[in-house]
């Protein structure tokens, strides 16, 4: 898929239809969101998830990991903010934590 940069608009139709997740205007642009689970081993398998997708996507997160907590910021380095790849982790990673949830 081609990486695009987001546009303003697009960017807060996203915050809109992905509420958990906050802008900062930081290096261009940032998506942050911090992911709760119900132990180590359910956050460890939301992460070994979208390993995955990250590779599938060739986009990779910046993310750190404490107990059941992963935080998370996005943003497309080579763009200088955020892209169409943001965007689809953004909505592979709450699916991906709605699964392991339930």
């Amino acid at each position: 898929m081609p990486t695009t940069k987001l546009s303003p608009e697009a960017i807060q139709q996203m915050l809109a239809a992905h509420p958990l997740w906050s802008f900062s205007d930081e290096r261009g642009g940032l998506l942050k969101r911090s992911f709760r689970f119900e132990s180590f081993q359910a956050a460890f398998a939301f992460m070994t998830k979208m390993a995955e997708v990250s590779e599938s996507l060739d986009h990779h997160p910046e993310w750190f990991n404490v107990y059941s907590r992963v935080d998370v910021t996005l943003t497309t380095h080579d763009l200088g903010g955020l892209s169409s790849k943001d965007l689809a982790w953004v909505q592979r990673a709450d699916q991906a934590a709605w699964n392991v949830n339930t």
